[in-house]
Order: structure tokens, then C-alpha cells, then sequence
């Protein structure tokens, strides 16, 4: 599962603090090579022409957007970041990006998100036919992928995150609308969740994601829910991570991955035992077609 990179990552929002910043990602800077395409052209897929030109005036007029320090350098990270998603879903890979999306919805950025970088490149592959089925394992709600497919048939969408955390939405009453109905999955867990209540969640997902029989699995990968990050309050470790992975892996043959939260030094540690997992799954199944 190759890891897809830029370090102009490293020159969004360069203000050290203990929300988002660059010490996200610092560890994988020299490790891996810079994958260059820039996936500006895709994010109409999800975002209005207008919401982008704001985003791209806001970056060069400077100044805070979705509560972080935004720049020149911001725009072409945000740009790269739906590259490197894109690249990812179409090699089984591991987006490593800044900045983080799954907050963002179809014209507002927020918590962090500027665009909805799984969202854009699992809309690529709908267009394309397939089915896809997203797991956000972020420890926040992932409130905007959630808005831009509530109403449809072709993604299957599940977010396992704590309750009552920003951005307060993911109650288990979410469930799609129209189309929609049926095809949205939301586990809130209460604070102090760990490992087990991860993977039963994991678990419940999958079996209800078999069902749909998707064509690849996206994982909106955020590692807040870790029990070294700061914002929240859940319990995961590195071996709940590296067991979630290989749930999924077993399951399905087709899975990528995008980086979203996670606000502590263990993002590499976190990243490298998702990773890990999905390939032991992979390596655990006798199946070579997507499930």
C-alpha cells in the first residue's frame, strides 16, 4: 500500500500549535517522493465553481479560513491534496495530505477542510459506475462527506466517531434521505471508547458494507480517536488500528486511504499500522477481485 505524498504539505497553515500543523506529517517528509499531480480540475466534481475561486482568493488574500492560517502555498497543498487522493484511490495507496477534508461540504469549508478530498475522488470513480463504500474512522463525525452523499445510492457511507465532539452531528438517526435512505451508517461512541468498541463498529460496518457490494473502500483516516491526541477523548491504539486495517483488508481487495485528523507526533506510527493491517488482510484472502 504506497504512501502518496508532497512536502508542499509542510507550507499549509506553518503555525505550530496543538490543533492542525505542519508536525502532522513532518515524519513523512524524505521518506517518500513528491507525487506531483495536481487534482484542481477534479474538485468541481464536489465543489461549486464559485466556493473554489473563494477558496483560491481567500488563500491569496491570506488570513484564517476554517480556523487555520491560509496562504498561496495553501491552495496549491489543497490542490495537491485532491491529487494525491485521486492517485491513491486509483493504486490502493495511502494519501498522506494536508489539508484534511472531511468537514468540508459542497460550498463551506470548516473544521480544518478546505476540500473534500476522498469525497472528490470517490465521486470520480461514481462517475465512473462503481460503487464505493467510505469509512471514516476519524474521531470527529465527518459531517461533509456525509452532507454531499446523504442523498445517494452509489456510496455507502459510515462514520464511527465520539459523540457529543465537534461537530456535534452523526447521530444514529442519519441515515440518507430519497435515494439516500439506507445508505448512511453512524456509530457515536461515548468518550473513553477504546479498541473494542472500535473494531465492533468496524465489524457492524463491513457486514452491512458486504451487502453493498462496493467496487473499492475509501477510508477517511483520521487518528484523533488515538489515545495520545489532544482534542478528543477515545482510547484507540496502535494495535486497534493495525486490527482495523486488517478487518478491512480481509474484506475487501479493493481499499485506499486518505489522511484526515489527528492532533499528536504518533501520525506516522498511526498511518504505518493502518497500513500494515489492510495488507496483512490483503495478503489473508484468497480473493484478488473487489468484493
Amino acid at each position: 500500500m504506497k504512501i502518496f505524498y508532497n512536502k508542499v504539505f509542510l507550507s499549509h497553515n506553518t503555525a505550530e500549535q496543538v490543533a492542525e500543523g505542519p508536525y502532522r506529517i513532518r515524519d513523512f517528509s524524505g521518506h517518500f517522493p513528491d507525487t506531483d499531480f495536481n487534482g484542481e480540475e477534479y474538485i468541481k466534481l464536489i465543489h461549486d465553481l464559485d466556493y473554489q475561486n473563494y477558496i483560491r482568493e481567500s488563500c491569496i488574500a491570506g488570513g484564517y479560513l476554517a480556523e487555520v492560517a491560509v496562504t498561496r502555498e495553501s491552495y496549491e497543498a489543497a490542490c495537491l491534496a485532491v491529487g494525491c487522493s485521486i492517485v491513491a484511490s486509483e493504486q490502493s495507496g495511502f494519501a498522506v495530505v494536508r489539508p484534511p477534508g472531511h468537514h468540508a461540504k459542497r460550498n463551506r469549508a470548516d473544521g480544518f477542510c478546505l476540500f473534500n478530498n476522498l469525497a472528490i475522488a470517490s465521486m470520480k470513480h461514481v462517475q465512473e459506475g462503481k460503487k464505493v463504500f467510505i469509512l471514516d474512522i476519524d474521531g470527529h463525525h465527518g459531517d461533509g462527506t456525509q452532507s454531499i452523499f446523504y442523498e445517494s445510492d452509489r456510496v455507502f457511507f459510515c462514520s464511527i466517531h465520539q459523540e457529543y465532539a465537534y461537530p456535534w452531528t452523526g447521530h444514529t438517526y442519519e441515515t440518507g434521505e430519497k435515494k439516500g435512505k439506507g445508505f448512511t451508517l453512524n456509530f457515536p461512541l461515548p468518550p473513553g471508547s477504546g479498541d473494542k468498541e472500535l473494531l465492533d463498529s468496524v465489524d457492524k460496518a463491513i457486514e452491512k458494507a458486504m451487502k453493498f457490494k462496493p467496487d473499492m473502500v475509501g477510508v477517511s483516516a483520521g487518528f484523533d480517536g488515538y489515545e495520545k491526541d489532544r482534542l478528543l477523548n477515545l482510547n484507540y491504539t496502535l494495535n486497534g488500528y493495525r486490527e482495523c486495517g486488517f478487518r478491512l483488508g480481509k474484506a475487501f481487495s479493493n481499499v485506499f486511504a486518505v489522511l484526515e485528523g489527528g492532533y499528536h507526533n504518533d501520525i506516522k506510527e498511526c498511518v504505518d499500522s493502518l497500513r500494515e493491517g489492510i495488507m496483512k488482510g490483503w495478503e489473508n484472502t484468497s480473493s484478488s477481485d473487489p468484493q
